[in-house]
């Protein structure tokens, strides 16, 4: 299972996205690709961000059962806490 998110990038992204996965939300993918097919698309996503940004998750056999890539500017991050991927939120007052 891979699922992607997309903030901010061109609709021409999000359309050619489409051709291999289902966007149940707007800059929402979701499918079952192979693991070329998905580097691939990552790396073309990654190139054509222009000011917005990107997830990826997918499958993997670690304690979480699967693996979290970002690229560029996105609205939350990241975060390693103990060996367990957490999402922040920016604290906003």
């Amino acid at each position: 299972m891979v699922v992607m998110i997309l903030e901010n990038v061109p609709a021409s992204l999000r359309g050619e996205l489409s051709r291999w996965m289902l966007e149940p939300k707007a800059g929402v993918f979701i499918g079952k690709l192979n693991t070329r097919v998905r580097q691939k698309l990552w790396e073309k996503i990654c190139s054509r961000i222009d000011k917005g940004g990107c997830w990826l998750f997918y499958s993997a056999p670690n304690e979480q059962g699967f693996i979290v890539e970002k690229w560029g500017h996105t609205s939350r991050e990241p975060v390693d806490f103990e060996g367990v991927i957490l999402i922040r939120q920016p604290h906003v007052s």
